[in-house]
Order: structure tokens, then sequence, then C-alpha cells
């Protein structure tokens, strides 16, 4: 077929055109280089673990040098990448020295990545007890707020570690293809990528990560999840080798974090509270009973996704408040075997919460939950219906927010100090500060540490009234004339 006189001359001159254009523009057609990434992943005093998700199916090399030239390249590590792994790989580069700083880069089938010139900071983690800051966080949905302020603050807090507690994603899907697709998407978040490229990151999911909203062991699609999240996140594991999951130990600076799976074996809610519902499943409580049993650390940090207080015991709820018999074989272990220093951080609830479990009274020790909720997401006030065993700070549900764990592990008295940070960085709350003396059996503390407010809360709600209602302010002449 001949093309018309019109055409012919049209086409003749578009090939002109592309015949003169510079080589070096013809070369960036399907230039290797990273879609997201990279990220760093779990970290260790001797090595770096750095994700990223290539733009095809080729070598991926890692170089990590003394000085941001690279004139130093003291390590590298290589590995090709995958479609069956839609491309995302982890590097690791190993036989580096403990606490300190180094320069990362990436090539991709031999060449720099156009689109990224510059290198990237990272540090190994210390290799003994150490002063350092967690960050934490949970609910992060690009769909509500694809521009994530938050993440300015967290980078202004300069965390070492940055843990994900679940709903890091709101998939609610049982499709790969969607999952993968928001993984994607909340990578190239602007705000975000900075700390990605500097801070390790790990995590576990939840149920809008893990599935729909709810779901549990039940899923048929749990394992098609499982994989999705080990592409696209670089814990140090993932569960057992004859239990999947995502939970995993990670030390860091002397503190063991136990970050635990709410979703993979989980029964449904809705089954009676009694010694056989479980939310762990029996080999990942067994792993955690058996960590905890070993563990020397002064402070030892469970983190799950839904909170560990009672105040979700409601229609509903989906937190360790439906499953309590688990929970409390959990917690009568700890003051069993004599286990101090156990803390626990949580997410989910879309408020900051700092909750206590006076397990004192039962002959133990008070257990403290920091909950950090939302990062991305619209906040709730459904505190108003709900009561847990103990709130030491009021409830902010005012803006997002960030949890933050400083770790001082270096003087005579380990400390953890607490803080709740809103989206310009301030701290909500007076700082919430616990030593290893407050974390053995027979400590009672959770009055002394908690807010005179939410004490006289909780005195009127032990008389029968309601939890909240209105408290008149210091200093009011008639305040004890005021009546619910």
């Amino acid at each position: 077929m001949m093309l018309p006189r019109r055409g012919f001359l049209a086409a003749a001159g578009l090939a002109g055109l592309f015949a003169a254009l510079p080589r070096a523009f013809a070369a960036a057609l399907g230039y290797p280089r990273a879609l997201q990434g990279p990220m760093l992943g779990a970290p260790g005093p001797h090595h770096l673990s750095v994700w990223v998700r290539a733009s095809g199916a080729f070598e991926v090399e890692l170089e990590v040098a003394t000085d941001r030239e690279f004139r130093h390249v003291v390590q590298t590590a290589s590995a090709v990448a995958s479609p069956e792994e839609d491309c995302c790989l982890v590097l690791r580069a190993e036989g580096l020295q403990p606490d300190t700083g180094y320069w990362y880069r990436l090539k991709y089938d031999g060449e720099g990545d156009r689109f990224q010139f510059l290198p990237h900071r990272a540090r190994t983690a210390p290799a003994g007890d150490a002063a350092f800051r967690v960050a934490f966080g949970s609910c992060c949905r690009i769909q509500y707020d694809p521009q994530q302020r938050i993440w300015n603050t967290v980078r202004a807090l300069e965390p070492d570690m940055f843990l994900w507690l679940g709903d890091n994603i709101y998939a609610d899907s049982d499709q790969p293809a969607a999952l993968t697709d928001l993984y994607g998407r909340g990578r190239v978040v602007p705000a975000l990528e900075p700390l990605l490229r500097s801070v390790p990151q790990l995590a576990t999911w939840d149920d809008h990560d893990f599935g729909y909203n709810d779901s549990d062991g039940r899923s048929p699609f749990k394992s098609a999840s499982l994989r999705v999240f080990r592409r696209f996140w670089a814990n140090p594991s993932y569960g057992e080798r004859d239990n999947p999951g995502v939970y995993f130990r990670q030390h860091y600076g002397g503190v063991d974090f136990f970050v635990l799976d709410g979703r993979y074996h989980r029964d449904p809610t809705d089954k009676p509270d009694d010694a056989r519902k479980t939310m762990l499943g029996a080999k990942q409580k067994a792993w955690l009973k058996r960590g905890l049993k070993a563990s020397t650390a002064p402070f030892k940090v469970l983190a799950i996704g839904g909170g560990w207080s009672s105040a979700e015991n409601e229609k509903g709820g989906d937190s360790w408040a439906v499953y309590m018999t688990e929970r409390n074989e959990l917690f009568d272990f700890i003051r069993d075997e004599g286990i101090g220093g156990v803390v626990c951080i949580s997410g989910d609830s879309h408020m900051g919460e700092l909750n206590c479990i006076p397990w004192s009274q039962r002959g133990g020790y008070d257990i403290y939950d920091f909950c950090s909720s939302p990062l991305a997401q619209m906040p709730a006030a459904k505190h108003t219906r709900q009561v847990p065993e103990v709130r030491v700070r009021d409830v902010w549900t005012r803006t997002v927010n960030v949890g933050l764990m400083r770790f001082d592990l270096t003087g005579d008295v380990p400390t953890l100090t607490y803080t709740l940070h809103d989206d310009l960085g301030e701290a909500v709350w007076e700082p919430l500060v616990l030593t290893p003396d407050d974390l053995k059996n027979g400590a009672r503390t959770w009055d002394a540490k908690s807010d005179p407010g939410e004490l006289r809360r909780l005195e009127r709600f032990r008389r029968g009234g309601g939890y909240y209602g209105f408290d008149p302010p210091e200093g009011w002449p008639d305040a004890p004339h005021y009546r619910e």
C-alpha cells in the first residue's frame, strides 16, 4: 500500500528529524535506572542493606565509600533484578565499621542513574550500647494525603531507625497488582524520599496492607500479599522457615525490637475470647517467648499494628482488646519469667495514645503502650466511647502524628524517653521517661507517671460516672461544687 504524497513527506520529515537528534538523547531511551528507591533496610554494625526497584531486568551494583567523591570505595555488592520480583531487590554491603558514616550509590547495568546524580549518606548501627532515636507511625494513605508533610517533621527529629506499624498502604484488595501500585506510589512521595535514603526502614503490616479491612488468617490471598510485602521491604527476616509471616527481631544500640505479625495467623475477632483464640498463632507466640526469655537488653520493645490496651473492646474492634486472653498470657509470662524492660508500641487507632496496663496489680510491673496514628489519614475521635486500663496522657486527635523513642544506654542508668509529635514537630505531651527499675516486677509507676487530669477521669469512671465530661480548670473557686 502506498502512502499519500502528504503522508509520505511527513514520514520522511520525521525520519530526518530523528536521524539528526544528538546521540546523547538517543542513548537515554530505555535508560536503566531506579523506578523507586533507594531505601535503607535492616541495619547492622557491619553492613548496610539497600532496597531498590529497578526499571528492568539487569544487574544493579551497590558501591559504598568513605568519601562522597568515591575515591575510596570500601565495599560493593551486586544482584540481577528479575521480572518475577517486580525488579525489586536488596543489596547488602558487608565488612563495614560500626557506627560509621558512609556514602553509597547504585549503578544500573554498569551506569549511574541519570535522575539521581548525587550519592546518599548512611550510617551503620552501633556495635554496643548507645544513645539513639527510633521513630514510628502507622496509617499512611496516599489517596488521602499525597504530600504527607509529616515526613518533614520525622526528618527533623533525626531518627536512627523508622518503624512502620501497619496500614502502610490502603490497598483493601486481594490483587497483587493493586498492592504493588500503591507501594510504588508511596515510595516517590517527595517529602519521604530523603528519609528512605538515609534512615533504615523496617515494617510490619495491618489489615489494609494485608488484605481487606479487618481481614484475618482465613484470607485465601495472604500468601500472595506476603510475597508482595517481601518484595517492597528490607526487613532482617520474615517469620520462620516453618511459619510464614512478617515478624522478626532487630537489635539496635543495646535494645531488642520484636516486630510482630498480627494478621497472618489471626483468628476471627468474633471468636469467643478464650485460650483457643489467637492473634499471633502458636509458633509465633512461642518464638516471641523464646526471644524475650533469651534477651539481656535493658529494654525490649514489642511492636504490632493494633493497640495493646483494653480501649478498643467494642463492636468492630480488632486490637488486643478482643484478644485479651492471649495478651494476658503474654504479660503473665513476662511476669513469671522475671523478664524486665518490656514496653509496647502500636498504631491503627487514628489517634495518638499513651496508655498503660497496670500489671503491678498482678505481681508484675506496669506495661506501657505508645500508639502513633495516623501518618497520612483522617484523625478520629473514637476515644470518647473507649476506656483503656489507664490513660497516661490525653489522646491526641488534632493532627497527624509520629512517635519518637529516645534511648540512652551510655550512662549509669539506661533511659527511654517517649514523645509524640504533631505535623509541625511540636511535642503534644510532656515526655514519659522510663528506666529499667520502672520495668521490673514489683514496680508500680502508672499513677506517678500519669497526668493528674487523667487520674481524675479514671477515678470518676471507677465511681460509676462517664470517663469523659467537664473537668473545671485548676484554680476555679467553685470547682468542688461542680457535679456531672
